[in-house]
């Protein structure tokens, strides 16, 4: 199907700690990746790492092609959820994703509403973020990962804070986005989450990254 993103050797320290231990892994288009492993054990510096807000100590990340922090600052054509998505409380979701659509300017009004719509929120609304359910903010934080229709996404726990019906419908719309022949990497504490959609899973524990025990989407 072929390479969307490939992590060769990677190790990042902080000072004399090892966050990421020597990682090579490769993810395919049209496959959904679940990574697993307790708070702190790197997962998060792994995504950061291919994303390219952090740098490797050594080793190198290719996103489509390109290698992160030679070809590109940072990887293209991504869209990611890491940590709690963070808004502009004061104003409502439609004119926080249109402040952030602006920066690149790819997309516009039709594609933002499309995108809040398919996770379940109102773009008419006038309701400020401020106000918003923590469920609210994460759906939100989807929209805004898929309004740029991304080939890549990255979403480190994106079912938290929902409800049961919300959670469903992510999972509805991940697989779909898998459908369209989307690379999708998540981090989840949820096992049925990670039974439910993936593909292929992996372990991380201590910044070491092992193949987990095979799971069959449903």
């Amino acid at each position: 199907m072929g390479s969307m993103i490939k992590v060769d050797q990677v190790i990042k320290k902080f000072g004399s700690d090892i966050a990421l231990s020597n990682i090579s892994i490769e993810f395919e288009r049209g496959k959904i990746y679940g990574i697993i492993g307790r708070n702190g054990s790197g997962k998060t510096v792994l995504f950061k790492t291919m994303i390219g807000f952090l740098k490797p100590t050594s080793g190198r990340v290719i996103v489509d092609g390109k290698e992160i922090g030679k070809d590109t600052d940072f990887a293209d054509n991504i869209g990611i959820i890491i940590e709690t998505p963070g808004f502009l409380s004061s104003y409502s979701g439609y004119k926080n994703l249109e402040y952030l659509a602006s920066i690149k300017n790819i997309v516009g009004k039709e594609e933002i509403k499309e995108s809040m719509e398919r996770v379940g929120l109102d773009p008419d609304s006038k309701k400020k973020v401020g106000k918003y359910s923590l469920g609210m903010r994460q759906r939100l934080g989807i929209a805004q990962a898929i309004m740029e229709n991304p080939d890549i996404l990255i979403l480190d726990e994106p079912m938290n804070g929902l409800d049961n019906q919300g959670v469903e419908d992510v999972r509805g719309i991940l697989l779909n986005l898998k459908g369209e022949g989307k690379t999708i990497i998540l981090a989840s504490h949820n096992k049925e989450d990670i039974e439910t959609l993936c593909d292929e899973v992996y372990e991380m524990d201590h910044g070491k990254l092992a193949v987990s025990k095979p799971s069959i989407p449903g």
